[in-house]
């Protein structure tokens, strides 16, 4: 059992909540059983350490066989050890170090994808992370994340996925012009969220998301650049039918990708339904 909180090891695990220090390295952590189930069942051999107190490894033993299976000694550690290494000021008793695997922007669009992400000067890490886990229960292909944006590693974004970052590709740190010309090279349209834009009914209505989609998703406070919106093929803004300001980013992509999900699936409601 590791019982030391200022041990070299410990420590080093902690510097991982650090931007520059998990790209020195080349690791993040994954953060809870759900993520680290995932993590687990998706991409083992990316898991590098599993570290459990003894409590959570006999509540979450599934976790233990999981991780034997692949071959990954899971370390039991004190509670005191485990909140040293997390970022979460209540971790759950589990954490997993995981390799960053970077890809490209040719591998996470080949194929022929219908539904792409695109993130560009997203700032909050939960926004971020919710908008991932939502791209993949919306069945999206892939997800691309601004140079402008939050590190998609950032341990609130890993937490905000639930897991859900194992299940699909998705590729960092590239200029929006760069990934604006390989999503049209791959045959997708590209859709601006903004609420200068369209009405999202009218525009579902009319078969506007019946061909394959990248939609597109602004910065928080700010929204997207007007010159990003003059380029894009469409604008579409999210109607609202209550007295509110505005609507969280994360849950306007819910309603902007579950649209696109229906319409390019052809299920009632939708213009092919």
């Amino acid at each position: 059992m590791i019982d030391n909180p200022r041990s070299p090891r410990v420590r080093a695990v902690a510097k991982l909540a650090k931007k520059s220090r998990r790209h020195e390295a080349g690791m993040f952590l994954v953060e809870g059983p759900q993520a680290v189930r995932e993590a687990l069942a998706h991409r083992a051999s990316d898991v590098i350490d599993v570290f459990m107190t003894e409590q959570a490894a006999m509540r979450h033993q599934d976790l233990v066989d999981l991780a034997s299976g692949a071959g990954i000694e899971v370390e039991t550690v004190t509670d005191e050890v485990l909140e040293q290494m997390a970022d979460t000021a209540t971790p759950q008793g589990v954490i997993a170090v995981h390799h960053i695997v970077p890809f490209t922007l040719d591998q996470v669009l080949q194929g022929t994808p219908r539904l792409v992400v695109a993130l560009d000067r997203v700032s909050d890490p939960g926004n971020a992370g919710t908008i991932i886990r939502v791209a993949v229960a919306a069945g999206a292909d892939a997800v691309i994340v601004t140079d402008e944006s939050v590190d998609i590693y950032n341990p609130k974004v890993v937490r905000s996925t639930t897991g859900s970052l194992f299940h699909i590709p998705f590729v960092t740190d590239v200029e929006w012009s760069v990934a604006e010309s390989a999503l049209r090279a791959a045959g997708l349209q590209v859709v601006a969220a903004d609420t200068s834009g369209e009405s999202l009914p009218d525009v579902a209505e009319s078969g506007g998301l019946s061909t394959p989609t990248a939609w597109l998703f602004g910065n928080e406070a700010h929204g997207l650049a007007q010159d990003v919106l003059e380029r894009a093929d469409r604008v579409v803004s999210v109607p609202q039918y209550g007295p509110v300001e505005s609507m969280n980013l994360a849950t306007a992509a819910a309603v902007c990708l579950f649209q696109s999900a229906f319409a390019l699936r052809g299920h009632p409601g939708s213009p092919q339904g």
